[in-house]
């Protein structure tokens, strides 16, 4: 008796009929007949009766679906334990970041791991952008990238990678002849901003907040390349990473201006859940993520 048999048997048991059976195997009933028969045939006996319309196990076909139960969960369980050891392991990780800028660099590393990976599946929560840390905690992500660690005994944080908030302004803008800025040059300035709430924004949270000091303009303008194009024509400026910047200097019609006497850094955490075991690949992940954010260098 072959694997086949077994799973129509199962099937026909557990669906009542060799009709329903069809959508389950995907064969043609003239083909799921002929394989019953052959089966029957081998053992000498048969395996089902017609009552009604049902077709019923006869005490010799219970055995037999009991015993296809157990060969066919086996097999299943053996076919997953080889994909493993073949193509890795099987999982899903959720995960967001609380600055669209990141999803310039995030994907390209989400690809390289897959390679490695492919059963893992890597989800981008996009909902969770700007509060991945509450999300984390809720249990919708299992991994959040923050610059704003919020002290908390429930989540662990590792360090990423460090980098530098710019303002980008016009060429002809006042700033461009400027070394530095400082809180108080925003005053009478139209900042754009990808996104509400404001206590989430780096250059509003470690520089202006804390110097009293508010733009004459706010303006959340989700898309960079809009924004981008707003401060070329002289109508606002945009304040974002050095890194994410420096495709569009290339033109020479923007010019990134230096926050603060030392600029304005910002460090990057993974945040996970402390205390809780993980899989594997889950640690490979954040190991993944940070060598390769290390070897790009563009986001140093």
């Amino acid at each position: 008796m072959e694997i086949r048999h077994l799973r129509l048997i199962k099937a026909i048991a557990e669906e009542g009929s060799l009709t329903k059976a069809i959508g389950k195997l995907h064969l043609t009933q003239s083909a799921l007949s002929y394989q019953l028969k052959e089966a029957e045939h081998q053992l000498g006996t048969k395996v089902f009766l017609r009552v009604n319309t049902k077709m019923v196990l006869t005490k010799a076909g219970e055995r037999l679906y009991e015993t296809a139960k157990e060969v066919l969960e086996k097999l299943q369980d053996t076919e997953q334990q080889i994909k493993k050891l073949v193509y890795g392991e099987f999982g899903e990780i959720r995960l967001s970041t609380e600055c669209y800028s990141s999803y310039h660099w995030l994907p390209s590393v989400m690809k390289q791991f897959q390679l490695l990976y492919p059963n893992v599946d890597l989800k981008i929560v996009m909902e969770a952008t700007h509060y991945p840390l509450q999300k984390l905690l809720a249990g919708s992500l299992d991994v959040a990238i923050t610059s704003d660690p919020v002290k908390n005994d429930s989540i662990s944080y590792i360090e990423l990678f460090q980098d530098e908030m710019v303002a980008a302004v016009s060429e002809n803008h006042a700033w461009a002849k400027k070394k530095f800025v400082v809180a108080q040059d925003f005053a009478t300035e139209h900042l754009l901003i990808h996104s509400l709430p404001l206590e989430t924004v780096t250059v509003h949270q470690f520089v202006l907040a804390p110097a009293g000091v508010s733009p004459k303009k706010i303006t959340p303008l989700p898309l960079t390349e809009a924004s981008i194009e707003m401060v070329k024509a002289e109508m606002g400026i945009l304040v974002m990473a050095k890194w994410a910047l420096q495709p569009y200097l290339k033109s020479h019609a923007l010019k990134a201006v230096k926050i603060g006497k030392s600029g304005l850094k910002r460090k990057h955490f993974v945040a996970i859940m402390a205390n809780k075991k993980r899989p594997d690949y889950f640690n490979h992940f954040i190991e993944f993520l940070q060598n390769e954010i290390n070897l790009q260098g563009t986001i140093l």
